[in-house]
């Protein structure tokens, strides 16, 4: 008898197992955006930060403690002398009671606190905000700078290659008496010197990756996948229209309202504050047996603190002053930064443009060069001298296509629109 394995079972066991086949493939390229939530979960700062917030949170509930009801019990056992005729010949005086306090009025300081509270929490979470948007800023800073050097270095390796090609073929010419031996000595120092450029790229990108690495925490850092990124620049006052809901800008006015809450909870120690005290006796001895509970209204009215209270709301008036004069200086700070990035991205993105133009140009003359070389219409120092220009052209393109990027990111960081 023939046991007949159906097809659809042997094509399963198959997928099963090929799974870790597909599994083991390489991981896929980091994008900037990977890139940045690798260092979201890296980031002290930001965790910081998030420690900050929580214990504006531990604040508030503290500032609302003081406007609610209190209560607890209390148990204790005296012991006094029972000697002589006195009514409390009692020598063990053992109480047992629960205690209820509540503030009735006390100028509207916890109100004022708890509205502190919330403002400084609002401050903490605007103040994160910024903290991610600069991170943000860092990590697009070292990613397209290592892009940036890979890139480089593979234009120099290119312009190596070209340099060797050029070398042999004048030591072939050299050999047939129509090159001079000067011709091969320069072709061989400007290779030299290439050579050497590429190990200074080589440790500017060793350096960028390190640092790429400490920001995401990921080491050795996986492939960057570098995609074409539209570089749209609206007017500037599109920019400065966001300079209001900056993280910064709000944060600072965050601090601002909270400095003057404090001015409010200094302002209610010269008001009076009335509080009742309760409590409830489980367990009396002597003459007071039969007393189960007591009340007690309580008004404070402060005559004469000697300059206390005046002195307290003086200091918090001039700290909610400074408060407010270091948020209009973030808010004009603010306009400057977006001024100043909106001009560096203007000028970058002209500058890329030219550059392009530059190059394509550089390209044409390298190619008709080696034509008329080959026409002997033209020298050996011609002809590397128009490689040394597409070489220059080439990688300076290169930079001005990275530092808009850099620039584009660094604008939208300084508008706060990340």
């Amino acid at each position: 008898m023939v046991l007949r394995i159906p097809r659809s079972f042997l094509l399963f066991v198959a997928c099963v197992l090929a799974a870790p086949l597909a599994g083991a493939q390489e991981p896929a390229a980091l994008t900037l955006h990977d890139c940045f939530q690798l260092a979201l979960k890296r980031s002290e700062e930001i965790a910081i930060h998030q420690e900050l917030i929580k214990e504006t949170e531990g604040r508030f509930l503290q500032a609302l403690s003081g406007a609610l009801p209190r209560a607890s019990f209390n148990s204790s056992n005296k012991r006094q002398d029972a000697a002589g005729d006195s009514p409390f010949r009692l020598r063990d005086v053992p109480e047992r009671k629960f205690t209820f306090s509540q503030p009735l009025f006390s100028g509207f300081k916890e109100f004022a606190a708890m509205a502190g509270s919330r403002a400084e929490r609002r401050q903490r979470i605007q103040e994160k905000v910024r903290a991610e948007q600069l991170l943000f800023v860092d990590v697009s800073d070292a990613f397209y700078s290592l892009l940036e050097h890979r890139e480089d270095g593979a234009a120099l390796t290119t312009i190596r290659e070209a340099l060797v090609e050029r070398l042999r073929e004048l030591k072939g010419r050299e050999e047939l008496g129509r090159s001079r031996p000067s011709e091969t000595a320069s072709a061989e120092a400007r290779l030299r010197r290439i050579e050497a450029e590429m190990e200074q790229v080589r440790s500017e990108e060793l350096v960028t990756r390190q640092l790429l690495e400490f920001l995401t925490g990921l080491s050795p850092l996986r492939p960057l996948a570098g995609a074409e990124l539209r570089l749209p620049l609206e007017p500037e006052g599109y920019y400065l229209a966001k300079t209001a809901d900056r993280a910064d800008v709000r944060a600072a006015e965050e601090a601002w309202r909270v400095e003057s809450k404090e001015v409010a909870v200094a302002r209610a120690a010269v008001w009076p504050t009335v509080s009742a005290d309760g409590n409830y006796y489980t367990k009396r001895v002597g003459v007071s047996e039969q007393v189960e509970w007591d009340a007690t209204l309580t008004v404070d009215v402060p005559i004469f603190q000697g300059g206390q209270a005046v002195g307290a709301i003086e200091e918090a008036s001039s700290e909610a002053r400074q408060a407010r004069l270091r948020f209009e200086q973030t808010s004009r700070q603010a306009l400057l930064d977006i001024r100043d990035a909106y001009a560096q991205m203007q000028a970058a993105l002209a500058r890329r443009d030219a550059l392009e133009q530059a190059l394509a140009a550089a390209d044409r003359n390298y190619l008709l060069q080696i034509e008329d070389y080959r026409l002997n219409l033209v020298s050996n120092l011609d002809v590397l001298q128009t490689l040394q220009d597409l070489q220059d052209a080439r990688r300076d393109f290169l930079h001005a296509q990275h530092e808009a990027k850099r620039q584009y990111w660094r604008l939208r960081a300084a508008a706060g629109d990340l």
